[in-house]
């Protein structure tokens, strides 16, 4: 036989199947190494994305607070205004208390009343932080880490009616604040220096005026009526249990709409006018602020394109 013929005689197509067979299983079962990075060939590619801290700011005011139901609690010589202290701490714990049980991984709070002396420390909720102002702007460190903010003892603007201690930053100089012709309160304005850093507004508590102006601005939103307004100076309360439970709620809810809800931000260059109540007060702004421009007896204007130019500061 030749050697062509022998060759032949030692072929066997039945076990050379059989050797592929478990050759394949053998590559099944030692699977493929990770796909490398085709940045870096020797580093395989993570699946896993990382996840951003759910961090809240909370901006305070004293008007709005659960509780609060009269003008002379803003004066700052009188145990009115030592109860109303109270109750503001009280108010912004249910909100922090909220924001935890809805999830968030942080959360910082702003003196913002009046000076910035309301808060009593020791009545704060031990998971809450405060915020110091050290950079003594007045946002404060609200900056893009943020993932939204919290509005808590709101007021509604000037010139709302039913709206109790109703007001845009003073009431005593200042009348009426627009910006693009649209008439402006506290609210926009916290929520626009916000949105200029990515952050929105997603929960506001206060009396109904400034809740029903809340949802004017922004959609959506999260609100808690604490309170309705009996004229300007008076105020019908909710029980203190259950404006706590809205805030809470409130507060708890708003930490889904992270995502949906959008940080807030007007056309650009954006025209602020502002009127004053008497013509002394205009006076005085038209001589300490060269930026703005006299507009009559009373009103001043300013066109800029920096959200955070938004009030007439020197």
């Amino acid at each position: 036989m030749s050697s062509l013929g022998q060759n032949q005689s030692c072929y066997n197509p039945l076990a050379m199947k059989h050797l592929l067979i478990i050759a394949l299983l053998v590559i099944a079962g030692m699977g493929f190494p990770n796909t490398p990075s085709p940045h870096n060939p020797t580093t395989p590619v993570s699946k896993e994305t990382p996840v951003k801290p759910i961090k809240i700011y909370i901006h305070t005011d004293l008007e709005g607070i659960s509780g609060v139901d009269r003008f002379e609690m803003m004066d700052q010589t009188t145990e009115g205004y030592q109860t109303a202290r109270k109750l503001l701490m009280e108010d912004i714990n249910a909100a922090v208390e909220g924001a935890f049980e809805g999830g968030a991984d942080e959360v910082v709070v702003l003196d913002s009343h009046n000076g910035a002396h309301n808060f009593l420390p020791d009545l704060l909720h031990k998971r809450a932080k405060v915020d110091p102002r050290a950079n003594k702007k007045w946002w404060a460190a609200l900056d893009d880490t943020y993932s939204g903010c919290f509005f808590i003892g709101a007021h509604a603007m000037s010139g709302t009616i039913n709206a109790f201690l109703d007001h845009t930053q003073s009431s005593i100089n200042w009348h009426d604040y627009s910006i693009n012709g649209r008439r402006w309160g506290e609210l926009a304005q916290w929520a626009m220096v916000a949105g200029n850093f990515g952050v929105p507004m997603l929960m506001v508590s206060g009396d109904e005026a400034a809740c029903k102006e809340a949802h004017d601005f922004f959609d959506p939103i999260e609100t808690a009526v604490v309170k309705k307004a009996v004229g300007r100076n008076k105020a019908e309360l909710v029980p203190l249990d259950d404006a706590h439970a809205r805030i809470r709620e409130a507060a708890k809810k708003s930490i889904s709409l992270i995502g949906e809800a959008k940080p807030f931000k007007v056309k650009m260059p954006m025209e602020i006018v502002l009127e004053y109540n008497r013509s002394d007060y205009c006076d005085s702004a038209a001589k300490n602020l060269p930026t703005w421009e006299r507009l009559d007896a009373r009103t001043i204007r300013k066109v800029t394109s920096d959200p955070l130019e938004l009030l007439p500061r020197p």
